[in-house]
């Protein structure tokens, strides 16, 4: 149910996020989802790729400081309301998120929501027990 995401260290000058992306281009490594977070002397790069370990071997290879963490894929509507919905069954439920992102893809009116949380074990019970679709990793890969 896990989903591995790449965070990756990225010094705040030119050209260091393009370096990275380009090592992942040039390794036929394909993103499937992306999120930056930045301050003003570094950011930090979370993807989503089809083939985590390859991707973080190519980036350290590049001299990129790179963990992977555990992330939770949950389907939702993508239509007004559909985030809004899910993030209420976590506060109900005292679920605090470190981070989310979301993505559309193929599948009509559904979005993917990446969820990180210091305790991804309840996180999962708690989407499975308000019968939330949890998104397998392999088909996150595989979009």
């Amino acid at each position: 149910m896990k989903i591995k995401q790449l965070s990756i260290f990225l010094e705040n000058k030119k050209g260091r996020l393009w370096k990275a992306l380009d090592t992942l281009a040039i390794g036929n490594i394909n993103i499937r989802a992306l999120s930056i977070a930045d301050t003003s002397d570094f950011g930090i790069l979370r993807i989503i790729v089809q083939d985590p370990e390859i991707a973080k071997k190519l980036l350290e290879e590049k001299d990129f400081i790179v963990k992977v963490i555990d992330v939770v894929g949950v389907e939702l509507e993508d239509t007004p309301g559909g985030l809004s919905g899910v993030l209420k069954v976590l506060n109900d439920n005292n679920i605090n998120l470190e981070y989310i992102y979301a993505f559309t893809h193929e599948k009509t009116e559904k979005a993917i929501l990446l969820l990180q949380a210091e305790d991804l074990d309840l996180l999962i019970r708690t989407l499975k027990d308000n019968n939330l679709t949890i998104v397998p990793p392999k088909e996150v890969y595989n979009l």
